[in-house]
């Protein structure tokens, strides 16, 4: 026995070197121990006793640790120790275990939680006496959600952990098998998983939240975590690019239909929006920006019909009630979500709920005043003008009766995307911020988004950028002939040129052959001869007129140019190409 409790404290001295010492010779020593460790038959009993009797959480860590690298060797253990360690970990122990201890720290649960889902994954389709012994977790797990509001978080966690541990490919072991388990899981205990934690949300809905509680806001993020886990299920096994956010649908199973249909869902996450505080409310709007991604197939076309029109309602009470909208956030997921929208939804689609010109509407004040806050949460406009950039891009191909609006308020988006950029400017300068010019990836990227919405009425689009462009061509002469040299308002009117030179090869770019007209043509030669005159300005004033922002805007009208009006793939020839373009004296 003396022999016995000497090995737990040189145990626990190893992993106070480990993770906290600072001695680098000690933590080689101890590294070399421990490896030691996971490869002895005696691991599952060390890992036990520093469990049960460990007096450190860097113990409790050690043996969560070893028995996670004992499970995942590729070549397997054999059933008997795995189900050892399953009973182990599940069963009761936890439960017992967090009762006992209940300051146990964050971590030693989140790794002895991780253990479970593993082994539950890796023995999946273990059969013993016609049963599939590891699935029984789930069942397991519903005990803790009886227990205290401690027990009920760990047994959440341990459903979004395994929900995880699912959807997550092991290039490690053969990807068929990874497939066939999380099938498997999906088509068997996912649904389950999906209705328990909306009951869960429901019934913390039902009664007044006490968000003072940590304990009871820290189950709310854990249920709305699992929700978005499976939501974010990989389904079909498509592996989709998380980059490629825009294109996201979300494959549905046929069986969750009737979860989708029924108004109710869609509710709830939409009043857990406006009665949870922030770092909670975003959470409900990721779950949202899935519900709005759901395959279209799910639904016969009036189902899908309603299921829009009560998406469309949601976002309706968000506008009107935007005070949840100052976070940054929720103001990132909810440009997400409405980008989605349209992702999924035809314009025809969209036209025909019954709030749509009011909604059409308020997303376009929205979306002004975002642009005119062009500092606050600048990565999430790009959201926004995929919304409007595909809203006019489908307005050739509406067969609907109704107003899509879109010649009302498109303009409205092009003007105050065009007008903050140039207002931005002079802030840049004078309180030496970082200039949204020096990111030209995400400056072509908003510009050529922008270049549809900007075609859209594109007489009031001309109007004004000829008249800024001539006020501000004007300024910018009468600097250069002024005694004064570089001085501030020099380096604000040269940004507010190269802002207007991208513009103007922007909606000269954003031509279409089909579309286009004669009197549209004419216009981009009005816009063009001023990049021209310009040039010709910077040419004659060399060198003391060189400005690089300038000088690569103008590289980038020229080459949106030469694509729209001399490029070898054209159909038509325009009068503005052939006739050229002479500058007035």
């Amino acid at each position: 026995m003396a022999l016995h409790f000497q090995s737990l404290a040189e145990l626990e001295v190893l992993c106070t070197h480990l993770y906290i010492g600072t001695d680098l010779a000690q933590r080689i020593e101890a590294e070399k121990a421990l490896l030691e460790l996971i490869d002895s038959p005696e691991c599952l009993s060390k890992c036990q006793l520093l469990l049960e009797q460990g007096t450190t959480s860097y113990a409790q860590l050690l043996a969560a640790t070893c028995l996670s690298k004992l499970v995942s060797r590729v070549s397997p253990l054999p059933v008997e120790q795995r189900i050892d360690i399953n009973y182990f970990l599940t069963g009761n122990y936890i439960l017992n275990y967090v009762a006992s201890q209940p300051k146990l720290a964050p971590f030693v649960i989140q790794a002895l939680i991780q253990v479970i889902a593993k082994i539950t994954k890796l023995g999946w389709f273990e059969v013993q006496k016609d049963q599939f012994i590891f699935r029984e977790i789930i069942a397991d797990v519903k005990k803790f959600l009886q227990g205290t509001v401690e027990h009920c978080i760990i047994g959440v966690i341990i459903l979004s952990e395994l929900t995880q541990e699912m959807n997550l490919v092991d290039y490690s072991r053969p990807s068929a098998k990874h497939r066939k388990i999380a099938t498997s899981f999906r088509d068997t205990s996912l649904k389950d998983i999906l209705v328990l934690a909306c009951s869960l949300l429901k019934e913390m809905l039902a009664k007044p939240l006490n968000l003072q509680d940590q304990d009871q806001q820290n189950l709310v993020m854990q249920v709305l975590k699992l929700v978005l886990n499976c939501l974010n299920f990989d389904f079909i096994g498509s592996s989709a690019d998380e980059s490629a956010d825009d294109l996201c649908t979300v494959q549905i199973p046929a069986t969750w239909r009737t979860i989708f249909l029924e108004p109710e869902t869609l509710d709830l996450f939409f009043n857990l929006y406006h009665s949870l505080p922030p770092l909670l409310s975003q959470l409900a709007l990721s779950c949202l920006v899935q519900f709005a991604s759901t395959r279209r197939s799910l639904f016969s076309s009036p189902e899908r019909a309603k299921y829009l029109g009560n998406l469309i309602k949601g976002v309706k009470r968000i506008l009107e009630n935007p005070q949840g909208l100052s976070d940054p956030g929720n103001y990132h997921e909810f440009c997400r979500f409405l980008a989605r929208l349209k992702t999924n939804y035809q314009l025809g689609e969209l036209v025909m709920v019954k709030e749509y010109p009011e909604v059409i509407r308020l997303i376009a004040n929205f979306t002004v005043t975002s642009l005119q806050h062009w500092e606050f949460a600048p990565n999430s406009v790009h959201y926004l003008l995929t919304l409007w950039q595909r809203m006019v891009a489908s307005v050739p191909f509406v067969k609907s009766t109704e107003p899509h609006l879109l010649d009302t308020y498109a303009p409205e988006i092009t003007k105050a995307f065009i007008t903050s950029r140039l207002e931005s400017v002079a802030i840049v300068v004078r309180d030496n911020l970082d200039d949204p010019l020096d990111d030209p990836a995400t400056v072509f990227q908003q510009l050529e988004q922008l270049c549809t919405v900007s075609r859209c009425e594109y007489e009031k689009t001309c109007t004004l950028l000829v008249q800024l462009f001539d006020q501000n061509a004007q300024n910018y002469q009468k600097l250069l002939h002024s005694a004064s040299g570089m001085t501030v308002d020099m380096a604000i009117q040269e940004g507010r040129l190269a802002w207007l030179v991208y513009l103007v090869g922007t909606v000269v770019g954003g031509r279409l052959t089909y579309t286009s007209t004669d009197e549209h043509d004419a216009m981009d030669g009005e816009l063009s001869c001023r990049v021209f005159q310009l040039i010709s300005l910077m040419d004659t004033g060399l060198p003391q007129c060189c400005n690089e922002k300038i000088e690569l805007a103008i590289l980038w009208f020229l080459d949106q140019f030469r694509k729209t009006y001399v490029g070898d793939q054209l159909q038509r020839t325009s009068k503005e190409a052939t006739g050229g373009c002479v500058p007035p004296n």
